[in-house]
């Protein structure tokens, strides 16, 4: 009895001092969708590896996520880790609630293993506040049968000029009732990745550039009148559509072209559609500027006794072998660039992504208030062109003013 009792305790007290050796990181993020099978596979496989760490993981939707992270913050309180958009990075780190991680990327992470742009979006003013969590960039997706019935052949635009000029062609009204059912090149306004700002960049125009405001400088109007007058004057693209109708109009062949991320492709291959994906036609310049985000992981600045088994997390989600398979199984191209292509060879697109994310921009970066101005200011904009409230030049002059208030 004595025997079983002196095993028993010793046992207990394994037990302990295992438990207290594990530091445990509580991870919150918004995957929500098909993606969230392997945010967990990468999660469960380090909490397998590393016997040290165990890695808590809480998914919710994204509107609840960002209700809950600051404020819990603010007070000293939420999770140790947890991943955003990289475009509320700014605001974060401006409201001194994570943490600055510059040694991360000397002892764990080579930046030089990054693509520029992407390390870029993890700083703000001058440092370093985010490991990359997920890259994404837009590609032009194209339908190659609706080309070839149009007499285009099967290869995208070179230039926006080829662009509209298509985009003409390619709008038709195919059942003769006087309505516009095939859309040439559609452009939600809502609901949607930032695909403004790649029409913007398309003319040499820019929103914002080192805290100047360019929104309704010539270049900038130019093309959103450019845009704007396509879809009012030659039923380009429907008004008042959002993402999920732009996706749905694509997968049932009733558009021609569209910018979409890697996400939508599965979508579109499962419809049966031909369809290739490029990068966006060149600007006057010669250069095809592509939009970027994705997902970057910030660390608590309340959480720094577990600053190293962070680290260790960040690192590992990083790695060569958690990237190729996040990006085979998402089709979002990996956040390193010294991974070999043949990697993808059975999934090329990804390739083609992880080409465009090479000339890609973050639209509005490292504006804390990003959201709101896309909302309060950018959305209205377009809004009061098509809808004859206001001339290009004069809703992009109130724009300029409205973006003021948020300009330091």
């Amino acid at each position: 009895m004595k025997k079983i009792i002196f095993f028993t305790l010793i046992l207990l007290l394994l037990s302990i001092s295992v438990s207290a050796q594990t530091v445990e990181l509580t991870f919150w993020n918004g995957f929500t969708g098909p993606d969230r099978e392997y945010v967990e596979g990468i999660v469960n496989k380090f909490n397998e590896e590393h016997q040290d760490i165990e890695v808590k993981m809480e998914i919710m939707p994204w509107d609840s996520f960002f209700q809950k992270l600051l404020p819990s913050l603010a007070v000293g309180q939420g999770p140790d880790i947890a991943g955003m958009g990289r475009e509320h990075l700014s605001r974060f780190a401006d409201a001194g609630v994570i943490a600055h991680i510059d040694d991360f990327y000397n002892d764990y992470l080579a930046k030089e293993n990054l693509p520029p742009s992407l390390y870029e979006a993890m700083r703000w003013e001058d440092k370093v506040y985010a490991a990359p969590m997920t890259l994404a960039t837009a590609g032009f997706y194209y339908n190659k049968e609706l080309f070839a019935e149009a007499g285009l052949g099967e290869e995208p635009p070179e230039n926006w000029d080829q662009l509209f000029e298509y985009a003409r062609k390619l709008t038709k009204d195919t059942t003769g009732d006087g309505k516009i059912d095939q859309y040439g090149f559609i452009f939600p306004i809502k609901g949607y990745l930032e695909a403004w700002s790649i029409v913007i960049w398309g003319n040499n125009g820019r929103v914002l550039e080192d805290g100047e405001i360019k929104i309704n400088e010539a270049k900038a109007v130019e093309t959103i009148k450019r845009l704007t007058d396509a879809m009012k004057e030659d039923k380009i693209s429907p008004f008042v559509i959002n993402g999920v109708e732009g996706d749905q109009l694509f997968a049932s062949g009733k558009a021609a072209m569209y910018f979409n991320g890697p996400w939508a492709y599965p979508q579109f291959e499962n419809a049966g559609i031909d369809f290739g994906v490029a990068a966006a036609p060149e600007n006057p310049a010669g250069e095809s500027v592509n939009w970027a985000g994705g997902t970057a992981m910030v660390l608590n600045k309340n959480s720094l006794d577990k600053k190293e088994a962070a680290y260790k997390f960040f690192e590992y989600w990083n790695s060569k072998e958690s990237q190729i398979y996040f990006s085979i199984n998402t089709g979002s191209p990996p956040t390193r660039t010294d991974i070999p292509e043949a990697e993808f060879s059975q999934k090329a697109v990804i390739n083609t992504f992880s080409e465009i994310s090479e000339k890609s921009r973050f639209p509005l970066n490292k504006e804390p208030e990003f959201s709101t101005i896309i909302s309060d200011v950018i959305h209205p904009a377009l809004e009061r062109i098509l809808y004859d409230e206001a001339t290009a030049q004069e809703s992009l002059d109130q724009a300029a003013e409205e973006l003021e208030k948020f300009i330091e």
